[in-house]
């Protein structure tokens, strides 16, 4: 699908998936341990830039998920905005509470949220599905018929929003010619359920059928497609090196905020 606003090609799509995936997963663990306000808005702005020009995705797409992001990543932190402790109280009604500290620690939650969230949209802007599942193959030692399931399952996932789309459309042309009480509530739901059940139950056994008689079952076996690690790798490895440490030397010479630790109650 993301093919489809592909605009440009960068060396992110000759990365190899599971150099992105183990980046994602320190990245998880840095933003963690990381309790400065000022690195945190750092290292998001420029986690979110380095989105923007190498997603080689339209702008106008990338824009939109960046929207999405924030407003989500937002939206988890009201708890903890709406509900922390702290000292310089700004408003409180009944049991809703925000005070300053409760406001920075949230936003803190919400650049967290945000800088591993734009990293996860650059690896699935630059990864292909099939080359994630002959990645895990031929790299972590997965079982072809479990890596293979998954990525027949996911080739499914476009049958069956087609059905469904024509499944509506046709039940619409029906619904002209009998009584509205047939069709109203429940039986709706009956309407499009059981035949939607009913016809990805085919497709499934049809499919399971044709991927034994394939041969997609444990044991050796050879690759149309081969993943391998490449100098592309390292680019990235130096380059999200390069990004967190920037990010600190900003935060230490050009500070914000000057909050070094969200967590005491008294943060000036």
């Amino acid at each position: 699908m993301f093919d489809l606003w592909k605009t440009r090609y960068t060396f992110l799509d000759d990365v190899n998936i599971i150099t992105k995936l183990a980046l994602s997963v320190l990245l998880f663990f840095l933003v963690i341990l990381i309790h400065q306000f000022d690195l945190m808005i750092y290292l998001a702005l420029l986690t979110v830039l380095f989105l923007l020009i190498f997603s080689g995705i339209k702008l106008r797409v990338t824009f939109i998920f960046i929207l999405f992001t924030m407003l989500f990543s937002i939206v988890s932190a009201l708890f903890m905005i709406f509900y922390g402790n702290g000292t310089h109280m700004l408003f409180k009604l009944g049991f809703i509470q925000i005070s300053i500290e409760s406001l920075i620690r949230g936003l803190h939650l919400s650049l967290r949220t945000m800088t591993v969230s734009f990293f996860g949209l650059l690896v699935v802007f630059s990864s292909q599905i099939v080359m994630i599942f002959y990645s895990l193959m031929q790299h972590l030692k997965v079982k072809p018929k479990f890596a293979y399931a998954f990525m027949a399952a996911v080739r499914m996932v476009p049958l069956m929003l087609s059905s469904f789309v024509q499944l509506r459309r046709t039940l619409k042309m029906r619904y002209q010619m009998i009584p509205s009480k047939n069709y109203k509530g429940l039986n709706r739901f009956k309407h499009l359920l059981i035949p939607m059940l009913s016809q990805n139950i085919r497709k499934a056994h049809q499919l399971s059928v044709a991927m034994e008689k394939k041969g997609f079952k444990d044991g050796p076996r050879t690759y149309y497609y081969y993943v391998p690690f490449s100098y592309k790798d390292i680019i990235l490895i130096v380059v999200m090196i390069v990004l967190v440490a920037l990010a600190f030397v900003l935060a230490h010479f050009i500070p914000i905020t000057s909050i070094d630790d969200v967590r005491v109650n008294n943060i000036y």
